[in-house]
């Protein structure tokens, strides 16, 4: 345990740990840009993938444990090494100007913080229903729920500037975190950045097909 805790503390642990819960993260959101994109087909594709997850029972919430495990770690690792570098450097930079360093990573701090925001805003409105934009929420009807919210422009906007914020986060930390547990091989041009951009497109234009789908009406 002591070693675990000392590999835990030093900066590459923590970014090991960051590594392993994105790619977590990364796994769960792909199998949810699938599932939500069956809206595409309908209210009974869509309210029978839910009622699937539903009847796996102890197994969803298996699931769900890891999830939030997997959060709650990488926001604690994230802080933690946040404090860390600015330790480091007490005294900001006079002018900073990037040489190498894309817009992904450089926004991935408040990229996380508005993630963070919409995950909570996300399970209050879709998975408690504790936020009712429209005032009416269905536990047994996804379908119902989904093209009642995203027919309100400022629901749509929300959701489209975190899927945005999504895509840009993804991208730096999916190739960043095979890099960081040694995957990687050095290249000019590595295969991973690639990968990377891949996925962060898809789970972007995935995440956003629904929202944009029911507000032009081809989800109704």
């Amino acid at each position: 345990m002591n070693r675990v805790l000392r590999f835990y503390r030093s900066t590459i642990g923590k970014k090991v740990v960051m590594a392993v819960s994105g790619v977590i993260g990364i796994a769960f959101l792909i199998v949810h840009a699938l599932g939500n994109l069956l809206a595409f087909r309908g209210p009974e594709a869509l309210n029978a993938y839910s009622q699937f997850l539903k009847s796996t029972g102890e197994l969803l919430w298996v699931v769900r444990v890891v999830l939030i495990v997997s959060v709650v770690l990488h926001v604690i690792a994230a802080y933690q090494l946040t404090m860390q570098n600015r330790a480091a450097r007490p005294v900001a930079y006079g002018r900073r100007e990037p040489q190498v360093s894309t817009f992904a990573s450089r926004t991935m701090r408040w990229g996380g913080v508005l993630l963070l925001l919409f995950i909570v805003v996300h399970i209050l409105h879709f998975t408690t229903g504790i936020i009712r934009p429209t005032g009416l929420f269905s536990a047994g009807d996804v379908y119902g729920n989904i093209v009642g919210s995203f027919r309100i422009w400022w629901v749509v906007l929300f959701y489209v500037i975190a899927m945005f914020a999504l895509g840009a986060h993804l991208y730096h930390g999916a190739w960043s975190s095979v890099r960081t547990m040694g995957v990687a091989q050095p290249s000019d041009n590595p295969l991973h950045r690639r990968v990377a951009l891949i996925i962060a497109l898809f789970l972007w234009l995935g995440f956003t097909a629904v929202p944009i789908g029911v507000l032009l009406g081809l989800i109704s």
